[in-house]
Formats: C-alpha cells, structure tokens, sequence
C-alpha cells in the first residue's frame, strides 16, 4: 500500500479492476470478524490522519464551508458509523437459527450470511467524503470488497479520499476511480454483485436501469421533497430553530433537509416571525465570507436555486430575503417564499438549497392528502405533542424516516435503517440493515436421521395416506 493517487483509469480499466477484486474474494473467501474489525480501525485512522486535508479539500471545492461544519456532517457520522459497525458485526456474523417443522424435528436449520462479493459505491457531491466512507465502511462490515466512483464535482475531496484509500487497502480489495458522466455510466453498468448510489432521482433511475441489465441488485438513496408538518399551536421558537438547523445545514445542500413547511393557517405569521429570528441567531453575521456558512456547489446550482425563487415571485410568491447574497461566490442567503402555489416550480422540484416554501392547511387531513398527492419523500418530520394527530400522520403517509420535533438526526441514529420508497429510494443501509442489505442470506438445512420424508415417498401407500391426511387437516 502506497500514500500515492492511483493513475486515472478509462471505462475500458474498469472491467478489469472488478475481475481483479472478484478474483481475489473467490481466492481468500470471506474475512473473518477480527479482519475486518482491523479493516475498520485502519480506515478510520487514514481519515483521521488526514483531517486537516479533509477540511482543506472540502473548502476547496464548495469555496466556502465551515470547517467544523463538515467535522459535524463529515467526520462525526462517519467515525460513529465504524464505531458501531467494528462493535456489533461480529453478533450479525454469528449463524441465526431457524424453527423446524415438528414433521422434521430431528433436523436443523439455520441462516448465514455471506458477503456478496465486490461492491460498487456511487458518492454524490454534497456531502462526498461520509456518503463514500460509509457505505465503504459498510461493504467492509459485511466481508466485502469495493469499487469507489466518487463525484467528479468535488475532485478536491476525490483526491482525499483516493489517499485515505490507498494507504488503507491494497486496490484488489479497495479502488477509488474518477471520471465525468461518462465514467459514472460505465462504472453503473458493470457486472458488481452489488451497487449503492446516492444522488439524484433521475440518475438514480439511469443506475437502476444499467444494473438491470446484469441482474445487479441495487440501493438507491435519492430524496425528494421532504415536509415538515406542524401542528396547531406548537411552540413556534422551537420548531423555528430546529427547521432553520435543518434547512441551513450545508445551506440546504442536504438530501434529508426539510423542502417545505405545512403550518396551520392561524399560525403562519407566528412561523415566519420565529424563523426569522432563529435565522438571524444562528447566522447572526453576513453570510458572504461567514466562517459559519456554506456556499453553493457551483454556479449552475445557484443559478438554478435563483430560477426557483423568481419563477415564484413571477407567479404571485411573497419572497422574503433574510440576507446578502454574491453570485460571484455562489453564497445565497436563506430565503421564504409565502403563497406557494403547487404549480410554482419550487414545488415541483427538490429544492436543495436554502429557499423554503411555506404553504398553509386547515385541517391535518388536508396536508395528509397533499403529502401523499407527491411522490414518496426521503424524510417527513412532525412537530406536535398530541399522539392523535402524531399516529394520523404516520399511519396515513409513506415516506422513508420520520423524525419527530427535530430534523435531521434521524441520519445519525446508527440503529435504524436509512432509505427511501418509491421515488425517495430503494432498500436501506446503516448499522445492521446495512450488514443485511450487502449480505446474502444463505438458508441451510440439515436433515435428521429420521422425518416425515423418509415415509413420504414411493412407494406409496396407506400409511402416505393417513400422514397426509393429518399434515392437511
């Protein structure tokens, strides 16, 4: 293992990378529980060797970001995920016994899980070095090897990550390759035993139906509009602090940030008022330049959250702008748009940034009916105390996580499962539904020296009757 970036590879190398990895998982078989433990801890440790090129990378490619920032969103989930994964693999290795038929009492049965071989991992832009690392850290939990396709977005922090790689693994088990759209097709359409892509929907379905093509099983994690509901009454200082957290976090560059607020018609005003506020205490400066603030990605993203907001002031939005803004360094400051209307294009779109749509209901039967009128989100988010309207909501929608008076920390609870349905995703991962997801679950039997099989076959008679009989009674 070297500390040196590999050399870029062509859609023509990229075959002969995963037969290399298939190769040499067939020869080893699978890692035992205190080799991937190792796996684990020397993974961690090249990340944090490297932390200050991590914040540096980061910067350099968002142009301005906090850096405690990203060792919140970054470095914490990131390193929290190993700890729990390097604690509980080996009781999710251990064989899970299966129940018997009485008919077959003297048999066994039991259920192990193997890893699947090689995976390939698709990263996204907005957080790129946690949504790389941890479904990497994931495929090693799960006794597998991997293929890193990391965005071409973010090529600083794709450097990084290509160090913390190869000083970590030999390329026959780990591999970071880096390319364009170009690349990222090639890379969706080989033959893995498993792909995991973060991103967006409509990339999603173009990696979904390349893998298709082999039979590969996927993990698509994607997004989506994600609401919030509040309740009639609630505290509005509290739920203005949490959604501002949530929406401002990486300036709403965040697959799980609250898209639009649902608030009681009484209670509106109350809402903007205590946004407002909660804005200007945790952004208290001006937000070009902020140590505290991050930019936009790039120029076509801020160009195209701008699309959004004068599309809806064209059509009769209230916009509400909470502070300075600079094209030039693709810095947007938060903003409110009141009297949305479904046909705004803030509403048909995930909005990915910090622009939020507030709308209005009167019953909670009426925002009920408007979440499920869209497409699945990732993340819905209830503030309330009443356990009626809480039951409601969840019995009544389908989303993927739900987090109650609180956005976002749902993402770092290891114990639950993190995906999407419908349009939001497909399948989950994080902690044991991880492990699951990149694992196969191999069903073995052991027959008894004596069961119903041994009477139940020719030739046939009166005792296959009378057996029969009684099993279908």
């Amino acid at each position: 293992m070297s500390d040196t970036v590999h050399a870029p590879v062509t859609p023509v190398d990229l075959s002969r990378i995963l037969e290399r990895q298939r190769a040499a998982f067939v020869h080893a078989g699978p890692p035992g529980a205190g080799r991937r433990r190792a796996d684990l801890r020397r993974l961690k440790a090249e990340v944090l060797k490297r932390r200050a090129g991590i914040m540096a990378a980061l910067k350099a490619d968002f142009g301005q970001r906090s850096e405690r920032e990203s060792a919140i969103v970054e470095l914490i989930p990131l390193v929290q995920s190993i700890n729990y994964l390097i604690r509980h693999l080996g009781g999710w290795m251990k064989p899970e016994r299966r129940h018997v038929s009485a008919y077959f009492q003297s048999g066994g049965a039991w259920v192990i899980r193997q890893p699947v071989g090689v995976v390939g991992i698709i990263a996204p832009w907005n957080y790129p070095l946690s949504l790389a690392l941890v479904p990497l850290a994931t495929a090693i939990a799960a006794g597998n090897r991997a293929m890193i396709k990391p965005s071409e977005l973010t090529p600083a922090t794709s450097v990084v990550i290509g160090q913390i790689i190869q000083a970590a693994f030999p390329p026959e088990q780990v591999c970071v390759v880096t390319g364009d759209a170009e690349m990222g097709a090639a890379f969706s359409a080989l033959p893995f035993d498993h792909i995991l892509f973060t991103g967006s929907t409509a990339v999603g379905k173009k990696v979904a139906a390349a893998a298709a093509a082999n039979l590969t099983p996927v993990t698509l994690e994607l997004g989506g509009k994600s609401p919030v509901v509040i309740e009639p009454g609630f505290p509005m200082d509290r739920v203005a602090q949490r959604v501002a957290f949530g929406k401002l976090t990486n300036a709403g560059q965040t697959c799980i940030a609250p898209d639009y607020v649902l608030v009681h018609e009484a209670d509106q005003q109350a809402f903007v008022t205590a946004y407002q506020e909660a804005v200007r205490k945790q952004h208290p400066g001006e937000y070009v330049g902020s140590p505290d603030y991050t930019a936009i990605l790039n120029a076509h993203h801020y160009a195209r959250l701008d699309h959004l907001i004068c599309d809806a002031g064209a059509q009769g939005a209230h916009v509400v702008h909470l502070g300075r803004d600079s094209a030039d360094s693709h810095v947007l400051a938060p903003v409110l748009i009141l009297d949305v209307t479904p046909a705004m294009a803030v509403m048909q779109e995930e909005i990915f940034g910090p622009v939020l749509p507030v709308l209005r209901y009167r019953t909670l039967d009426d925002a009920i009916a408007f979440i499920n009128a869209r497409p699945r989100p990732l993340a819905l988010y209830y503030f309330g105390d009443r356990r009626a309207g809480r039951d409601r909501l969840l019995q009544r929608t389908l989303s993927g996580n739900v987090m109650l008076n609180g956005t976002l920390l749902h993402y770092a609870q290891d114990d639950l499962p993190f995906g999407g349905v419908g349009e939001s995703g497909i399948g989950a991962y994080h902690g044991k539904e991880g492990f699951i997801q990149l694992t196969h679950a191999r069903g073995v039997y052991r027959q008894g020296r004596f069961n119903a099989a041994d009477i139940l076959r020719p030739p046939f008679g009166k005792i296959t009757d009378l057996i029969t009989n009684f099993i279908l009674r």
